[in-house]
């Protein structure tokens, strides 16, 4: 993201090419959401795919408002190195220019109300097919306040701790990437495995829906990488190219692995190794040349693809790789601006170490992955007991996760030949409704 820091003179009034861009931008950024709820649909079983479309849906209903009355001002808002203030409550004094630029404050404030509200729905794959609904809206709802406004501050904020410090992150490496995928595994640990993982087959019930989800990410993520620009110019051209170039590389990066490891490229490969270039790219876009997204996204697709099976090793259950495509992806991304950031692709930024540099700029990179993954780590740990001691508990039942989170959480099935079970609706031995006692909202 380009930050708070004035770059640009103070204009009198917004450019209309920008404040355009910047609108379109917040509009792709937020399609974003619904792609992911795709593609991480089509990845879990069919018993539960509507509850994690909910998930994903529903953070744009909760974060929505939380950014509106309170979550933008702590994020962005002047208070201190660490966290902002109220100032800006119920988007109080939010008028005139966004700082050093040429478009509206409220529109850069609805720009980063959809970064704020895809980062926790990333973290919704790693705990898939086991978390109650109610729980799940108070982890979102605190992480939000907690988590990601302090993380947010810390980077982007012209005061923030970080920003101070020299660190780079075009548009949410740390913020967003790193972040969710620190959430997901810290996450993925307090609930435990899933029943039957990693023993029983737990196949994506809807590879169609992965594609179309990746591709609705694709399509919206240069909305994310160009729109972070905060105007209609060069650097959001850069920003666009470098993303296309990454994620292309990335793909062919995943499937190479894929046939060197196991024989055969998949669609399920070539889905999940756009999205992992897609994320490690996020931070450097606006810093790097097009041929160093290219080494970058390639980097990014072989290394995502191999972190995949780190869950198996040291036996976390992250159920739809959030830890090997956000947290290693976002992890990557930042570190390799320490190698790929050129001046040649924006000179107000530092030669990294391959362009002539020196070691300062890894190290501030390197300062910043380590704060903000452990700070989310630690906190989403210290949320997820405290939320898990008030509703005491935070996993559906054993019954209810074999019969499914659909039909028992939403009283719905995604499919009108399934019931919750997986079995058809005809067969007399199961209901198509929940069953006595249920809970359906929670």
């Amino acid at each position: 993201m380009v930050s708070t820091a004035a770059f640009l003179s103070f204009a009198a009034k917004p450019d209309t090419g920008d404040t355009a861009w910047v609108l379109a931008s917040a509009a792709l950024v937020l399609l974003m959401t619904p792609g992911l709820a795709f593609f991480y649909g089509g990845m879990v079983r069919g018993k539960n795919v509507l509850n994690m479309l909910m998930m994903n849906f529903i953070t744009m209903g909760i974060v929505g408002v939380l950014w509106v009355l309170v979550e933008y001002s702590l994020a962005f808002g002047d208070g201190n190195a660490i966290i902002g203030d109220l100032y800006h409550w119920k988007l109080n004094h939010t008028t005139g220019l966004w700082t050093g630029y040429t478009i509206p404050v409220v529109v850069f404030v609805m720009f980063q109300a959809m970064f704020a509200i895809i980062t926790p729905a990333l973290w919704t794959g790693s705990i898939a097919d086991r978390l109650r609904f109610g729980p799940f809206v108070a982890i979102v709802v605190l992480w939000s306040l907690l988590v990601y406004a302090p993380v947010a501050h810390w980077v982007w904020a012209s005061n923030g701790w970080l920003f101070k410090l020299g660190a780079e992150d075009f548009a949410g490496g740390t913020v967003v990437h790193a972040n969710a995928g620190a959430a997901g595994l810290a996450l993925a640990i307090v609930l435990g495995k899933r029943k039957g993982w990693p023993k029983e087959p737990m196949r994506p019930h809807n590879l169609p829906f992965v594609l179309l989800g990746a591709g609705l990410l694709w399509f919206g993520w240069f909305g994310f990488n160009a729109g972070s620009a905060l105007g209609a110019n060069g650097l959001a051209g850069l920003a666009f190219t470098t993303t296309s170039t990454a994620t292309s590389a990335a793909m062919l990066g995943w499937v190479i692995v894929e046939k060197i490891r196991d024989g055969h490229p998949t669609t399920l490969g070539a889905a999940s190794g756009a999205v992992a270039g897609l994320v490690a790219v996020t931070p450097a876009c606006g810093f790097i040349t097009p041929l160093g997204s290219i080494v970058l996204g390639l980097i990014a697709g072989a290394v995502c693809a191999m972190a995949t099976g780190l869950k198996f090793r040291f036996g976390y259950d992250d159920a739809l790789d959030v830890v090997g495509v956000h947290l290693v992806g976002g992890v990557l991304g930042a570190l390799l601006i320490g190698f790929l950031g050129s001046s040649k692709a924006n000179k107000a930024y530092a030669d990294g170490l391959l362009y002539g540099g020196g070691p300062g700029l890894l190290g501030k990179q390197a300062a910043a992955v380590g704060a903000s993954v452990g700070y989310s780590f630690v906190m989403t740990l210290i949320i997820a007991y405290v939320v898990k001691a008030v509703f005491k508990g935070l996993r559906v039942d054993e019954e209810t996760e074999v019969e499914g989170l659909d039909i028992n959480l939403h009283a719905e099935t995604a499919y009108e030949t399934l019931t919750g079970a997986g079995l058809r609706a005809s067969s007399p031995s199961v209901s198509t409704t929940p069953k006595a006692g249920a809970e359906v909202s929670a």
